[in-house]
């Protein structure tokens, strides 16, 4: 028959046992997707171009005469011109890696905000159906339980860990958490766990709530990688070309778009 649905028993086990909720990983602020932007090859090399640029410009060895390899003198006054405006250039450089790095981090910024209020909309909107006193009833997922029991059918996304009481040639998906492609057989006398994040694919049943929110699978999982953010980030990076290809995650690698170059080339060029 399922849990009663008394409000304050509910309550006690979501303070016992925890809420049915993954807190999401801390999103980077804008000064730390600025900072990322800068750490691209190519910009690091604009960026070097223009400091020695602008060095270069200041710089006047001693004794140097403008009109010493010139035969006349407007045209002594032409290269004292050009000497003078000669840190334009690295100036212009400079300016087009800023403008650059600070569209590309708000780019960024502007996507993962939008991605962070679909995956919350997302969630919100996502019900599960449980038995509550002795009725079948239809939950949103941050509202199930650990006692609770959920009816579980083919295409559902377990939102919990839990044990299987009642099945009808039940196969599951556990590739999300082993890797292994084939699919799992379940029934109550021979492997009755049911793990959050796999996937039914075949057949009905019924489990008990055993684990929910950071103490389930998919909790301790997202609560392992999100304790090395550091690690995750070198990983990244290193793959990041091939990840960006393959996986479209919306992040996008300063002057990847023709736009960004011709920018640079027309400051650069005054």
């Amino acid at each position: 028959s399922g849990l009663a649905g008394d409000q304050t028993d509910l309550d006690k086990r979501k303070e016992i046992y925890g809420k049915n909720v993954i807190p999401p990983k801390k999103p980077k602020t804008f000064l730390q997707l600025v900072w990322e932007a800068l750490q691209d090859v190519t910009l690091i090399i604009l960026e070097i171009a223009a400091l020695i640029s602008l060095g270069l410009s200041f710089y006047h060895p001693p004794g140097d005469s403008s009109g010493e390899f010139c035969g006349a003198g407007a045209a002594g006054v032409e290269d004292e011109g050009e000497a003078d405006a000669g840190w334009i250039e690295g100036a212009a450089i400079l300016l087009s890696v800023v403008c650059v790095v600070l569209v590309t981090a708000f780019n960024d910024w502007s996507k993962e905000k939008q991605f962070r209020g679909l995956q919350n909309r997302i969630e919100q909107e996502q019900k599960f159906q449980v038995v509550r006193g002795s009725q079948v009833i239809q939950l949103p997922v941050s509202d199930i339980v650990v006692g609770d029991i959920a009816q579980i059918k083919y295409g559902d996304l377990l939102p919990a860990d839990g044990v299987l009481i009642q099945g009808n040639d039940l196969k599951i998906d556990e590739s999300s958490l082993t890797g292994e492609s084939d699919h799992v057989k379940k029934n109550a006398d021979k492997d009755p766990m049911l793990l959050s994040g796999t996937h039914v694919m075949e057949g009905s049943g019924r489990m008990v709530v055993t684990a929910v929110g950071v103490n389930s699978q998919t909790g301790i999982i997202m609560t392992l990688l999100g304790a090395g953010p550091e690690e995750e980030e070198k990983k990244e990076k290193k793959g990041g070309a091939v990840e960006d290809g393959h996986q479209n995650t919306g992040r996008v690698s300063p002057l990847s778009e023709p736009w960004e170059w011709y920018f640079i080339l027309l400051l650069s060029n005054p």
